[in-house]
């Protein structure tokens, strides 16, 4: 277990396996490392001869965070992913693979610093441009309604809404942010978006995009976008748990071939 103080934020990270590639892991809003493997989504633990960087984002899971809603936008989390790996990895490339804010977050630290960068997969990518809007708002409602009513009011309210096909045999979870730093964490989320349109075509790593069907907040517009804009990328859309199941492995096979390319 290790700790980057970043000044306003210490992360907490791990690193698993002793030699080979490096895959660095991030997790979604809420979320943390030990969260989202409960959820299915520790997609790096089907890699072999390879040393996989798992760590909590600035604010959530064992990572401390500031009370500056700012901090929790993804361009900001960006920096907090390169300078990670300038600390465990200095000038090493490496395979990138996040759901949801970790896309937000990878897509910004591609754009800045694409030769960081072996392969990307992005997971169950989240709403963005056009359809950013409505979903900002719902984060703003949340934050309101944690300060009035408190974190278990949230999940109780959370617990009634329909859940997509992919995961309906997931376990009920809390989030994994401290209830004083939620509202902040949320109000980032409703800041951010993806960089733009133009920017991500310009990017030429190779990338997986794992996506699922029936879930407004990580539509199928989005991840079909990314396939449209991002040259030479896969989509691949999950419509059970067992389809989940297999995305260790197809993120497994997509590094081993991306690896295979650079020779």
């Amino acid at each position: 277990m290790g700790l980057l103080d970043l000044g306003g934020a210490a992360i907490s990270y791990d690193v698993t396996g002793d030699a080979g590639p490096l895959a660095v892991q991030l997790h979604g809003l809420t979320s943390s490392r030990s969260r989202d493997a409960q959820l299915g989504l520790d997609l790096g633990r089907a890699l072999h001869a390879a040393r996989v960087l798992r760590y909590d984002a600035r604010g959530h899971g064992r990572s401390t965070g500031d009370a500056d809603p700012a901090s929790y936008g993804w361009d900001r989390l960006a920096d907090d992913l390169l300078r990670l790996l300038d600390e465990v990895a200095p000038g090493e490339r490496v395979h990138g693979v996040g759901p949801s804010m970790g896309t937000g977050t990878l897509l910004h630290a591609a754009v800045r610093d694409p030769d960081r960068f072996a392969s990307l997969t992005l997971v169950v990518p989240p709403t963005a441009w056009t359809t950013r809007a409505a979903q900002a708002e719902t984060y703003r409602r949340n934050a309101r309604f944690v300060e009035r009513e408190g974190v278990d009011a949230l999940v109780e309210l959370g617990s009634s809404a329909p859940v997509p096909p992919a995961l309906a045999d997931a376990p009920e979870s809390y989030p994994a942010v401290d209830a004083g730093l939620l509202p902040t964490v949320l109000r980032g989320a409703a800041d951010t978006d993806f960089p733009p349109v133009g920017t991500l075509r310009a990017i030429s790593t190779p990338t997986l995009v794992l996506a699922w069907a029936g879930d407004p907040a990580h539509p199928l517009s989005t991840a079909e976008k990314l396939r449209e804009i991002i040259p030479g990328s896969v989509l691949s859309v999950a419509r059970s748990p067992h389809e989940v199941l297999g995305w260790a492995g197809r993120f497994a096979e997509h590094v081993g071939a991306a690896a295979r390319r650079a020779g």
